[in-house]
């Protein structure tokens, strides 16, 4: 069995979620990998320093912001948290070092941003020469030194023609750069379903004959979720709701304290968001690269926003749904009502449903070959074809 490593993060969901798929596909694939996840804020939690001056983990504030749409600005706090980490650079690189020497493998993967400097450093140290891989896990990078870091060592895996190309424009080498057909998913959202969209809504105590929309904020919701809800309410739209409040317990409280006059089913924290998916049919929320990925796995147009308050890294998000022509983006979720109207218009639903089957995404499968390749040592060279060329589909 040949030991791979991947590091992963609970700040939002999305690289939780790319961790666990990678070793799920790797065990249903029968793969001769022992594929373990190492949590990289419990690994390194000794110099977290903004929780020394706080009290709470860097992940946690993260989520905290998230939860209570503490977003603008952010762009400055993150400017802060990279140059707490280059501050800590050495230090962190000699516990990564520890690290890997008490656990030996033959690849490490990161699925987190920041740090992959750091990583790739200690890691080349420890094991010179065994592979190295970032599997983005945003549509693009947010220069400078968010995921691609200027060390050869650091082989990328993109999932976006614009990420691609980030990577060789901040000088990645070709043999260290493999595009992929989109963002990892869990292999639930590849898996046939017999499930009945209808038999779902009765499920949720949903009407079967009304328009359907799911409201989504990662896995920590968000009090957003709530005035969105209040206005659709109030417009009294022929249209119902999922509302996913993730691990935001006084959220879904708060939902299920009110009597809406439109249909709603709230939902605390679920690992089957696949499968409520059926029942809609287009996702409210905000650009997260996660949640765009599994919408259109799910056939689902997206209304988002994109302003100030959009987080950095996620404006880019924006852009692709606009450019794809697969749902609605507002300036603002005060103009949600008229973004439903859009949505709830027959052509251009059907437009959009249109435009999002035609996102094609293999990544997850494309991706273990890609590991194959370079656990084997074969890593020749990529283009976004490669990755396609060596995969083994369950």
């Amino acid at each position: 069995m040949k030991k791979i490593l991947v590091l992963f993060h609970d700040a939002g969901g999305g690289h939780r979620n790319a961790a666990v798929a990678l070793q799920a596909m790797a065990k249903a694939q029968k793969r001769d990998w022992d594929v373990e996840l190492v949590q990289f804020q419990e690994l390194t939690d000794r110099l977290d320093v903004l929780r020394k001056v706080t009290g709470i983990q860097i992940q946690e504030q993260y989520n905290i912001i998230l939860r209570n749409g503490w977003t603008w600005g952010s762009e400055y706090l993150l400017k802060v948290l990279q140059l707490t980490i280059r501050i800590f650079h050495g230090p962190l690189v000699k516990l990564l070092e520890k690290f890997w020497r008490q656990r030996p493998a033959e690849m490490l993967i990161s699925v987190i941003p920041h740090f992959n400097r750091e990583i790739a450093e200690s890691w080349e140290r420890v094991y010179p020469g065994r592979p190295f891989v970032t599997v983005i896990t945003d549509l693009a990078d947010f220069p400078p030194r968010f995921w691609i870091e200027p060390v050869k060592e650091q082989s990328v895996i993109a999932g976006t023609e614009k990420a691609v190309e980030q990577a060789r424009t901040f000088g990645k080498e070709d043999a260290h750069v493999f595009g992929v057909s989109g963002m990892v998913l869990r292999p639930e959202f590849y898996a046939e379903s017999a499930v009945d969209p209808a038999a779902v809504k009765r499920e949720l105590g949903l009407r079967e004959d009304l328009p359907t929309a799911m409201v989504l904020f990662g896995g920590f919701g968000s009090k957003v979720i709530y005035e969105i809800t209040e206005k659709l309410d109030a417009a009294r739209l022929p249209v119902q709701l999922i509302l996913i409040c993730g691990k935001n317990e006084k959220l879904a409280a708060r939902l299920n304290a009110k009597k809406w006059n439109i249909g709603t089913s709230v939902i605390g924290f679920t690992k089957e968001v696949h499968k409520l998916m059926r029942a809609a049919d287009f996702l409210i929320g905000k650009p997260g690269p996660g949640s765009i990925a599994e919408a259109m796995q799910r056939g689902l147009p997206v209304l988002v926003e994109c302003n100030s308050w959009t987080l950095p890294q996620e404006r880019y998000n924006a852009e692709w749904v606009t450019e794809k022509r697969v749902g609605v983006v507002l300036k603002s979720f005060e103009d949600v009502v008229g973004g439903v109207e859009q949505m709830l218009e027959p052509a251009r639903l059907a437009e959009f449903k249109k435009n999002v089957a035609a996102q094609i995404n293999r990544a997850i499968f494309e991706i273990m070959g890609i590991l194959e390749t370079l656990l084997a040592g074969q890593n020749t060279g990529s283009r976004a074809e490669q990755g396609r060329d060596v995969v083994r589909v369950a």
